[in-house]
């Protein structure tokens, strides 16, 4: 289902200063930390054909970039080297020209595995076709004209280059390769209706490696503009959660000031003001949190022993003083979690509770073996059956009190302590659940 986005976006900060403007074009102007000369530009945001994408290693064939072309390419000579070796049980009387074709398609594939192909142009591996089609020529001659073992090699190194190169390249393979399939056939004075075979042949290999080139660029098209959007969606959410800290700062100072010369209702008006600055300075903090797990995959944790109930207790005071929780842990238990981490876990799911929830809302945590497993449940009418499916993603929920990342958070860090999170239903109302770890590696 198609995304409607409007035509233009401004984003300011306190000051009135223009972040950033993106309209439908893809044009982004404004603020220099986000602009690509800042080196804010992700792998493959901006690449074309023969950008470097690829897992490190020798001998990795996946991936995109001259060094991953001329593996695919040593791959595939290797392959051709070994089938030739494969056909002297076959014809043994002809063993002497496919040891020639395998030591041929070997040496194509030593050396097309040895260059350094990245200090070259990106195009550079594409000059492995020439003695490509060449080996396919000596092949097809050495079976006596029989073209029905090459001709499916030469369709397989078409297919090869339209991964890699652009379309011209293709269209510049025609030539040789034409003469590489005719050549042998013409030696080995093969019959009309034989040479006919390449006005067949020849364009299906360059419309099928046309059809290939099209849609690679397609889908990388598709990767480079999906990039790019990650790129900014992950620059204005850091940018915003860390220029918010700044006046989130000053009313703290403010509201502390305040405290200390104030007297009866006024302090408990203040403490809740202040509880709430922190809230959101941790708020802004998850944000960031949000931007490091999509860049990443995984956030660092820092843990260390801790008293459940104390943790508990600690987190329960960014709730609001009179909301109706009840805590249910041993005082006696003691978890391995990051503190800060898991008091946010705590925070939203009591959250969460409370907003969409009916109290009591009962927050427990017990220990079955190294296995901790956090409970909070409220009493109200459960999750509707539409939420359920996506009830941890991003924006899943939200509402005029939330923007739908509580509970996709709350799985997040779930997984970065090596448990998950997950929902149970009660009669009546729901438990959230995190499962994790509770006790360190050198206790396991």
């Amino acid at each position: 289902m198609p995304v409607t986005v409007s035509k233009r976006f401004a984003f300011r900060n306190q000051r009135g200063r223009r972040l950033a403007e993106v309209d439908a074009n893809d044009r982004w102007r404004g603020h220099p930390s986000l602009s690509r000369k800042a080196g804010n530009d992700p792998a493959g945001a901006t690449r074309k054909y023969g950008g470097e994408i690829e897992r490190s290693g020798p001998f990795r064939l996946l991936g995109t970039g001259p060094r991953a072309a001329a593996r695919q390419a040593t791959a595939l000579f290797a392959l051709a080297g070994f089938l030739a070796l494969v056909s002297i049980a076959n014809q043994p009387g002809s063993s002497h020209r496919f040891l020639l074709v395998a030591a041929a398609d070997l040496l194509t594939a030593l050396v097309a595995l040895l260059i350094p192909w990245e200090r070259l142009h990106a195009y550079a591996p594409a000059a492995l076709g020439v003695p490509g089609f060449a080996v396919l020529g000596l092949a097809t001659w050495s079976f006596g004209g029989i073209a029905a073992g090459t001709g499916p090699f030469l369709v397989l190194l078409y297919a090869w280059a339209a991964l890699h190169f652009p379309r011209w390249i293709l269209l510049a393979y025609f030539a040789p390769a034409t003469l590489a399939y005719l050549l042998p056939l013409v030696l080995t004075r093969q019959p009309p209706i034989i040479l006919g075979s390449a006005v067949i042949l020849m364009p299906a290999a360059l419309t099928v490696a046309l059809l290939i080139e099209a849609q690679d660029r397609h889908l990388r098209e598709d990767r480079e503009r999906l990039a790019r959007i990650e790129q900014w969606r992950a620059a204005m959410v850091s940018t915003l959660a860390h220029d918010v800290r700044s006046p989130l700062a000053t009313v703290r100072f403010t509201l502390e000031e305040l405290r200390d010369g104030a007297s009866g209702p006024t302090v408990r008006m203040l403490d809740a003001a202040l509880r709430q600055t922190a809230r959101i300075s941790r708020l802004a903090e998850g944000l960031l949190d949000l931007d490091r797990i999509s860049s990443s995959g995984h956030l660092q944790l820092d843990r260390r022993r801790v008293d459940a109930r104390a943790l508990v207790d600690d987190a329960l005071h960014y709730v609001r003083a009179d909301a109706d929780v009840t805590v249910a842990i041993d005082e006696k238990l003691s978890i391995d979690v990051d503190r800060q981490r898991f008091e946010q876990i705590v925070v939203n799911l009591v959250g969460n509770a409370l907003r969409y929830g009916r109290p009591p809302v009962v927050v427990s945590l017990t220990r079955d073996g190294p296995t901790g497993r956090l409970e909070v449940r409220d009493h109200g009418g459960g999750i509707p059956e539409s939420l359920r499916p996506n009830l941890f993603g991003q924006f899943a929920v939200g509402g005029p009190d939330g923007v739908g990342l509580g509970l996709w958070i709350v799985r997040q860090l779930a997984e970065a302590h090596g448990g998950r999170a997950f929902a149970e239903a009660r009669d009546p109302g729901v438990a959230m659940v995190v499962t994790f770890p509770a006790v360190g590696e050198s206790e396991q």
